[in-house]
């Protein structure tokens, strides 16, 4: 399916709004990325917490991080086999390529062991999907907003306690973030596709950040009306479909994992 037809995504809304031209060599040019240690680093530590929430929180902490090890490792191996210079993987601050896979590893196998226990002593309780009879983890939904097909996975929703209504259902969707970068669109989001294809109740909304290992303030996603939400998607659609992809250089494109294949790449500030 051409990318003009695709349903579409937070991300890549979010891409497409920060750098059209970023989004037109990813997804139009197909230009090969240059990998990064942090994104197996944030795939591996929410495949580990999901097994542990599936499992009922039965599996062992050590088990848990097993497999954060092994699909950590598993994805950096292909990826070095693919690029075995890690001078041209992207990395963050002051570390090297190496060096942040190195880091990341010791980190994400930190990090997973630490969501076990802040299950544990939590128990947050997580709402049962009513189609499939189990835990909602990793929820994948389709609906339309403002005209638009819009496609995506939810990590976690919860049972919401405070301020229920009887008889009502009412969730909290939160998202695991392994990185600093919160979207606060992505929870409105994806708080809007719950109603929309589960018709419950959504008014709050949270992060569980893996840096601190506790949860973020809740974020209030009641008072963005599903028009606004559907308006971003929209403009970003009709921009695609028209082919303009307007190019944004400047200091994230030092983080840009295709900015090796992009002419405004020099020109940043």
């Amino acid at each position: 399916m051409s990318v003009e037809n695709q349903p579409r995504s937070v991300s890549q809304t979010e891409q497409y709004e920060k750098c059209g031209w970023r989004f037109y060599l990813q997804r139009v040019e197909r230009v090969p990325p240059r990998p990064a240690a942090w994104s197996f680093h944030g795939t591996a530590f929410h495949s580990a917490a999901e097994a542990w929430e599936r499992s009922s929180r039965t599996l062992e902490a050590d088990e848990v991080t097993e497999l954060f090890h092994e699909q950590y490792t598993g994805m950096v191996n292909e990826a070095l086999a693919e690029e075995p210079n890690t001078d041209r993987w992207l990395a963050a601050g002051r570390y090297t390529g190496g060096e942040d896979i190195e880091r990341r590893y010791v980190l994400g196998m930190d990090q997973t062991a630490a969501y076990v226990e802040w299950s544990k002593a939590n128990r947050p309780a997580l709402w049962t999907e009513p189609n499939t009879g189990g835990p909602a983890l990793e929820l994948s939904f389709m609906v339309e907003l403002g005209g638009v097909k819009v496609r995506g996975f939810i990590d976690q929703a919860l049972e919401e306690d405070e301020g229920k209504v009887e008889d009502e259902d009412e969730v909290r969707v939160r998202d695991l973030k392994t990185g600093t970068m919160k979207s606060k669109f992505q929870l409105q989001t994806y708080s809007v596709a719950m109603r929309k294809q589960w018709g419950v109740k959504v008014n709050r909304a949270d992060w569980y950040l893996a840096k601190t290992g506790r949860l973020s303030r809740p974020v209030k996603v009641d008072q963005v009306s599903e028009d606004e939400i559907g308006q971003r998607f929209a403009d970003m659609d009709a921009g695609v479909k028209a082919g303009n992809f307007p190019a944004n250089p400047g200091f994230d494109c030092n983080f840009c994992d295709v900015s090796h294949g992009c002419i405004f790449f020099s020109s940043k500030t």
